[in-house]
């Protein structure tokens, strides 16, 4: 189940991540999925667990019972997996992250109860961020982080090439294959570890772990996944990113990359999850935004957006919904 979420997870992402280098005509569409997918393999390899260990902590699993608490986790991986599945066959670059962290929040209160969630609350009034809090600020914070520095990184290139010729075009050419790679370890970096989260939290649940952990095979299982459905890819989402929002350019595909490689590491280092999804996407609007915003396409942002603030809600009506089910059935089979 954690490896079809991944692998959801990857050719969501992987379509955003490319969108702009095929559109451009910078780089072959193979050329760009393989060097996106090498990166996202290496990027969980490479740094620390802190967004698995924020993910995979806020819901407190080990009061249930060992079946409740499996029967949680699965809910939240099916609903992430079913919004996952639904907004690709519309070409909508959903998150991925926002539909498991909703289907754990809906799961884990049908399940555990509002107890057992850590909603971060009493911390956020110290003055530092954790649980739920913590994950709500990174995926909604990091797209509007995005969509700034977006418009910044077009300003400044714009200020800083405006005198140069088409001459430059082989450079900037030469410069996506850098921006692609680092764009490709930061989503593994960072989206990888949302599924060793509940692979973490599954161990916990079956008593193989005493306390939170991730174990190496569960890194290397996970990254494959994620790595594979980058492979795969996503040609719907990749129409709707480079085709449909405004004529992508070179220039909107290097800001593009480079913006959204910044958002997702800084959010990495201080252990807070995002969306790729998300951020590549108002990364771009910000892109466009900071050229012309009159031929941005809008009307099809909303669209995008609207998607967004549906994710959450859906996905915790989802993980509930599957939860029910999944102990209505284990109280027939068990009775």
């Amino acid at each position: 189940m954690v490896f079809l979420f991944d692998f959801t997870n990857g050719f969501h992402d992987a379509a955003d991540m490319v969108a702009t280098a095929i559109a451009s005509n910078a780089m072959k569409s193979s050329v760009a999925i393989g060097i996106v997918t090498l990166f996202t393999f290496m990027g969980p390899l490479c740094v620390g667990l802190a967004v698995a260990d924020t993910v995979g902590t806020f819901v407190n699993i080990t009061q249930a019972p060992i079946i409740h608490a499996q029967a949680l986790v699965i809910a939240a991986l099916l609903s992430a997996i079913t919004y996952n599945l639904v907004t690709w066959k519309f070409g909508l670059p959903s998150s991925s992250s926002n539909s498991l962290a909703g289907g754990l929040v809906g799961a884990g209160l049908l399940v555990v109860g509002s107890e057992q969630i850590n909603w971060g609350v009493d911390a956020f009034h110290q003055g530092h961020l954790e649980g739920v809090i913590k994950i709500v600020v990174g995926l909604f914070a990091s797209p509007f982080l995005g969509f700034v520095i977006g418009f910044i990184m077009m300003k400044l290139i714009f200020k800083l090439f405006s005198r140069f010729t088409m001459h430059i075009r082989p450079l900037f050419i030469v410069s996506q294959y850098f921006s692609v790679a680092w764009l490709g370890f930061s989503h593994g970096a960072n989206d990888a570890q949302k599924g060793m989260a509940i692979i973490g939290m599954m161990l916990l649940a079956s008593g193989e772990t005493s306390s939170f952990s991730i174990p190496l095979w569960v890194i290397l299982w996970c990254t494959t996944a994620i790595t594979l459905g980058t492979m795969f890819g996503g040609w719907s989402i990749i129409k709707t990113l480079g085709f449909e929002l405004y004529r992508i350019r070179l220039i909107h595909s290097v800001a593009n990359q480079i913006s959204s490689a910044l958002v997702n590491s800084l959010a990495t280092a201080i252990g807070a999850p995002t969306s790729t999804t998300q951020v590549v996407t108002a990364t771009l609007l910000g892109n466009g935004a900071a050229q012309k915003p009159a031929h941005v396409g809008w009307g099809r942002a909303k669209h995008i957006v609207v998607g967004w603030f549906l994710n959450v809600p859906i996905s915790m009506f989802l993980g509930a919904l599957y939860a029910y089910i999944f102990i209505a059935l284990l109280g027939v089979f068990v009775s």
